[in-house]
């Protein structure tokens, strides 16, 4: 069998379907097709049901394809210790950016990374943390940026930075004459949510904890974006939480109705996460490093108690 074989197999996979696996290759679905049979012939299994659609893996096809994955990921492993010898630091580097951190940080270090690493070629997506986690378990994506921790056995965690949560209070609310206010002063409902997916929505309620057993019984009002919550806010339907770099370009006519909360902070941590293979490090260290360097500058708080982003 040869490491080919094997991608192609990983591709079919993915996209039941021997013809979108083809072009994903780009090879020939003929190409593709006989490879496989080579594969399937010389191990005397059937990898995948070709009379279900969409294709669909054997049982010995599951586990098959699992342990090409360990393989492939290890074989790349060799391009890239030839690349760490030579401190060469480029190539495709895939991406993925939790919602509520992609449109406040990306700006701040993007043109910074380019930059410094031209030679780097960078695929972003914008994805929700089971969507993160699931891609960089099947090799679809090299690294991500999301709220830690995440306590899977898969994955690997480097902090970039604490972000503390920052109060939105709307005139008229019982809270809006406090200078700064404390975890205790918070109930869940009058509080406007992200939606269901959102682990910074996740993070609230826990924060909100004493309040948490009463979240399905009570009336709740959620949007997609920050920037709907801040405004249904403006409109009088409840308080609301964000994320601190969320607050650094606000209007000042909305940065008034903004309170601090007392130290120690409650705050998510960031972090860039990738596969415990640790497949282009290099690149990795360098984001890290860019990252970093970049949010000094932002954040400067330091007592902070770090809030879950995992729903409980």
């Amino acid at each position: 069998m040869t490491i080919t074989q094997l991608k192609y197999a990983l591709a079919i996979a993915e996209h039941k379907n021997f013809t979108k696996a083809a072009e994903k290759c780009f090879v020939t679905q003929p190409t593709l097709s006989t490879q496989i049979q080579k594969l399937e012939d010389e191990l005397d299994v059937i990898i995948f049901d070709r009379g279900k659609k969409p294709i669909e893996l054997t049982d010995v096809g599951r586990k098959i394809v699992y342990q090409a994955r360990n393989i492939v990921n290890e074989a790349d492993r060799i391009q890239d210790i030839v690349d760490q010898q030579k401190g060469f630091i480029g190539g495709e580097f895939r991406l993925g950016i939790i919602p509520t951190i992609m449109p406040t940080l990306l700006p701040m270090f993007l043109k910074s990374f380019i930059k410094k690493y031209p030679k780097v070629k960078l695929k972003i997506e914008e994805l929700t943390t089971e969507e993160i986690l699931t891609r960089i378990s099947d090799g679809h994506l090299d690294a991500a940026i999301a709220a830690t921790p995440l306590e899977s056995d898969n994955i690997k965690e480097r902090v970039l930075y604490y972000e503390p949560f920052v109060a939105y209070i709307p005139d008229n609310h019982r809270l809006v004459e406090k200078k700064t206010i404390e975890t205790s002063d918070l109930d869940i409902d009058d509080m406007l949510l992200l939606e269901d997916g959102h682990c910074f929505r996740d993070g609230v309620i826990n924060l909100c904890k004493t309040f948490k057993d009463q979240i399905d019984e009570t009336f709740q009002l959620e949007s997609g974006s920050i920037e709907t919550l801040i405004k249904l806010s403006n409109e009088g339907m409840g308080m609301t939480l964000l994320p601190y770099l969320h607050t650094l370009d606000m209007r000042e006519t909305l940065s008034t109705h903004l309170r601090h909360f007392s130290e120690p902070s409650p705050a998510r941590e960031v972090s860039i996460i990738y596969h415990k293979s640790e497949l282009k490090m290099q690149i990795i260290d360098a984001m890290h490093n860019i990252i970093s360097g970049i949010i000094r500058g932002a954040i400067a708080f330091q007592n902070v108690e770090i809030i879950s982003p995992k729903a409980k």
